[in-house]
């Protein structure tokens, strides 16, 4: 394995058009020497968005697209070593679009992303959802991470957390580091970058006894997510026969954006 960079400002660094090395903050949670799929996340809409402004489209009814949904398939362990992000547009549309990012490490593909880009028009007369919004992130308290979990990503955020019972929290999220050195990201990226973070949150069962690693990670938007927080009102569920499920609302300081929804394998750790 390539010795992560140990960047201060950034979770990866650029090494060639597609290319990304990720430094010491990108550290997994489960394994020393596996990338954590919050910020890796973040870096695939990064990826997307580059690939789109060559050819996005601004005379469409409404303007731009907006993404309204991106999915995440992890085929598996992520090491932390350079990657290489190919992006392909496989539906184009002057309303709706589709596109697909796959993450390669070695020769191996890890993860497949799908991405559903929607045209905006003007629905404010009927906006409203039933997701109550949380609280700002100044009236949690703050919380220590590291002392439930460990890797370089979980020491790189701040996070503010109210916790009601085992698998059921709510948090606020926010980071200093960039997510590529020396690149500005959209909202969307840096928003996404932090949503993965939910598994972790509302720990269901003392992660020194059992493993629950989420195998995707599913993003749903119904507006563009603002500012530098991300909010997670989230719950975990274990079924009887090794699966779980965490449930996220997600919240900017405006209100709730959306839904995020993770698949997971439950199961003791080795000798506990």
């Amino acid at each position: 394995m390539t010795t992560p960079t140990a960047a201060p400002d950034s979770y990866f660094q650029r090494t060639g058009e597609n290319r990304y090395k990720p430094t010491a903050h990108a550290q997994g949670a489960w394994h020393p020497d596996e990338q954590h799929f919050s910020p890796l996340g973040g870096l695939v809409v990064h990826a997307i968005d580059r690939h789109r402004t060559d050819r996005v489209r601004t005379d469409r009814p409404g303007g731009a697209l907006a993404l309204a949904r991106i999915s995440f398939d992890i085929l598996g362990l992520i090491p932390l070593d350079e990657i290489e992000v190919t992006v392909e547009t496989v539906r184009p549309g002057r309303t709706i679009e589709l596109v697909e990012a796959t993450v390669v490490a070695g020769e191996r593909a890890v993860v497949r992303a799908r991405a559903w880009f929607l045209a905006e028009l003007d629905t404010a007369a009927v906006a409203g959802t039933h997701d109550r919004p949380l609280p700002g992130p100044e009236e949690f308290e703050p919380w220590a991470m590291g002392g439930l979990w460990g890797g370089g990503y979980i020491e790189s955020i701040d996070v503010r957390r109210r916790e009601s019972a085992p698998g059921r929290a709510a948090a606020w999220i926010s980071t200093p580091v960039e997510l590529v050195a020396g690149e500005p990201s959209s909202p969307y990226a840096s928003f996404i970058a932090l949503v993965d973070t939910a598994n972790g949150i509302a720990a269901r069962q003392d992660p020194t006894a059992w493993m629950f690693p989420n195998t995707d990670l599913t993003i749903h938007l119904h507006r563009r997510p603002e500012g530098s927080w991300t909010g997670l009102d989230t719950a975990v569920s274990f079924g009887p026969t090794g699966h779980g499920v965490t449930s996220t609302v997600l919240h900017d300081r405006q209100g709730p954006v959306g839904r995020a929804e993770q698949i997971l394998t439950v199961r003791p750790q080795p000798g506990s």
